[in-house]
């Protein structure tokens, strides 16, 4: 593993224009690193970069023509890309009801953005023999989310590519690491169930708080990235005594319906 340091790293931040995004661009660039950053949100994403000294690419991570203009870019102006940061994502709810567009949008945006996201970068990185992907998959990817199945199946397929890279490319100098924060006070999390209130509203943190998290364990080579810490003893109670934990989501599920 090569340690990564932030200051003149070159990275590049998907789903940059608002919340943990927004707030890993302000935390990269105030320590040194050159910042290209994606979002659908054109006006968001560009007024963020003229914060920070970044540069914008607004267009869709999701797709293969948005992610290869963020990683081309990044490689025309910098000749390289230091870490990658697939973060955008989206929250939708429901359960098998939910209709076809919330799962195959959820797909699209919580998995397939990473997957062609490591597409693009990995030629780069092993000509290079080293890189460093960090994923943003969310506690609902170790655990799951009430009321949201969309999101969590998702999150736990983005968990299971994140750590699948790792295993496949640690020895090629690729470091891997999954940001799993709880609840965070973003837009998706303002906009989420009763649910979602009544689980995460009250630990949850501020966008900057979990930036300052990252920026911390970048260094660390640790696969997890927990800003968090409660949620490891949540994932080894749900590893070692898987009916005792689903009793426990079921009584906290009785609270929300």
């Amino acid at each position: 593993m090569c340690e990564l340091q932030l200051a003149d790293a070159v990275v590049v931040i998907t789903g940059a224009g608002n919340g943990i995004g927004a707030a890993m661009a302000r935390k990269f660039a105030a320590s040194g690193a050159k910042v290209v950053l994606g979002d659908v949100d054109a006006d968001a994403v560009r007024k963020v970069a003229a914060e920070v000294g970044g540069t914008a690419v607004p267009g869709d991570a999701a797709s293969e023509d948005g992610v290869r203009a963020l990683v081309d870019t990044a490689l025309g102006e910098h000749g390289r890309i230091d870490l990658f940061c697939a973060n955008a994502g989206i929250s939708r709810g429901g359960g098998p009801e939910a209709d076809e567009a919330a799962w195959a949008q959820s797909w699209e945006v919580n998995v397939m953005a990473h997957v062609r996201a490591a597409r693009a970068v990995l030629p780069h990185w092993l000509e290079r023999g080293q890189g460093h992907f960090l994923a943003t998959v969310s506690a609902a990817g170790l655990l799951t989310m009430l009321k949201a199945a969309p999101y969590s199946v998702t999150k736990h397929a983005a968990l299971g590519f994140a750590e699948w890279l790792a295993i496949s490319y640690a020895d090629q100098g690729i470091t891997v690491q999954a940001l799993c924060p709880q609840g965070v006070r973003t837009n998706m999390l303002g906009t989420s169930s009763n649910a979602g209130e009544v689980i995460l509203a009250k630990g949850a943190l501020e966008p900057e708080e979990v930036a300052d998290v990252v920026a911390d364990s970048l260094g660390s080579g640790e696969f997890l990235i927990l800003p968090h810490p409660e949620v490891a003893d949540y994932y080894a109670l749900r590893a070692a005594e898987p009916q005792r934990w689903q009793a426990g989501m079921r009584k906290l599920q009785r609270k929300v319906q």
